[in-house]
């Protein structure tokens, strides 16, 4: 069993994930890493010698790889701290348009998905009594959005709704944090314009929600400015008002 603790990251190998097991690994992480892409990581892995990490392919929409390799994980490791439930697809179209296959896809990936990893994760936890579960959201699931973005956001606000009614529980060790991202550079949206109002680049939009993730937080808007007050207007203002901020 290792001396460090371990954080298990999905979708590790691009984006938000990546730059999270960067920094995780930073701060003295060992490393569980998986994602659909296997060689990315494998280049991640030979960048981090100074923990321990290893890596998996996983394709999360696979029910029964995602418990087989949290399971792996664990073994090799002899147990699991954290697990952070990253992985996501941000395809879309507006409903109606003949596009059902994208908002599937990305329904399957950033729901069902996050639906099979927290199983998978709380099943390690209540074994050892004890873990972090954090789950990735988004600002854009705080209201309903238009567009291409209206199932993605249906599916951020499934996850945040995961995350309240595992933390309604209140299972003995277990804490459990929801992350609501705003505008932070990533391959996901590498094709928005680099002149979007509020985006951060990745390596400081990360260490925020590493900072939030370290402190434990219920929940966290990260960067917290402007997003912090952003969100909170989102959650009462009407739609119309809504679709000028976001």
């Amino acid at each position: 069993m290792t001396d460090r603790p371990v954080v298990l990251i999905t979708g590790a190998s691009a984006g938000l994930g990546e730059e999270m097991a960067r920094q995780f690994a930073a701060l003295g992480y060992d490393l569980a890493l998986c994602a659909r892409r296997i060689d990315r990581l494998q280049e991640l892995r030979a960048a981090l010698p100074e923990v321990r990490v290893i890596v998996k392919e996983l394709d999360v929409t696979d029910d029964d790889a995602v418990f087989t390799v949290f399971q792996e994980f664990a073994a090799e490791f002899g147990r699991i701290d954290r697990v952070v439930v990253n992985a996501g697809l941000g395809k879309g179209a507006p409903l109606g348009t003949g596009r059902f296959d994208a908002n599937r896809a990305t329904a399957m990936v950033n729901f069902v998905g996050a639906l099979a990893q927290t199983e998978a994760a709380l099943q390690i936890f209540r074994a050892q009594g004890r873990g972090h579960l954090v789950l990735i959201s988004s600002m854009s699931a705080l209201r309903g959005m238009r567009k291409s973005m209206t199932t993605y956001a249906a599916t951020k606000a499934g996850v945040a709704a995961i995350a309240e009614g595992v933390r309604s529980e209140r299972i003995p060790g277990i804490d459990v944090s929801v992350i609501y991202p705003g505008y932070i550079r990533s391959e996901m949206n590498s094709r928005v314009s680099q002149k979007t109002k509020f985006m951060v680049n990745t390596e400081f939009g990360v260490r925020k929600m590493v900072a939030a993730i370290e402190k434990r937080k219920v929940k966290a808007y990260v960067p917290a400015w402007p997003w912090l007050p952003i969100g909170l207007a989102m959650k009462v203002l009407p739609l119309s008002a809504v679709r000028k901020m976001v």
